[in-house]
């Protein structure tokens, strides 16, 4: 089996890939919504395999974020819209209608 590269975060400290603190973060994003345990999961599997097919010992965390986004995107675009606030950093309304009009305007 292939290794998970560690994370390096933003302000350059390295950390383990953590599946479960992964997903606890989408779990959040979800909050209530109707989304299946199993989508998460195999969310969660498919970020994880990504990363070890990487063949790298560390990656950005930015890219598991970025993997998230899209992942959310295509499960629930409300809890996309819920992660981008914190992971995007959108600090007000207009960001945040930005945001959805981005979304709004891509195909499905």
């Amino acid at each position: 089996m292939l290794a998970t590269p560690a994370l390096i975060k933003r302000d350059g400290r390295r950390e383990e890939f953590d599946r479960d603190k992964l997903m606890r973060g989408i779990r959040v994003a979800i909050g209530k919504r109707p989304v299946a345990q199993a989508d998460v999961e195999r969310l969660v599997g498919e970020i994880e395999s990504r990363l070890q097919a990487m063949g790298k010992p560390e990656v950005e965390s930015r890219i598991v974020g970025d993997m998230v986004m899209e992942g959310l995107r295509e499960l629930d675009p409300l809890a996309y819209i819920r992660y981008a606030i914190v992971y995007l950093d959108l600090a007000d309304l207009e960001a945040v209608r930005k945001e959805i009009d981005r979304l709004l305007e891509q195909p499905e």
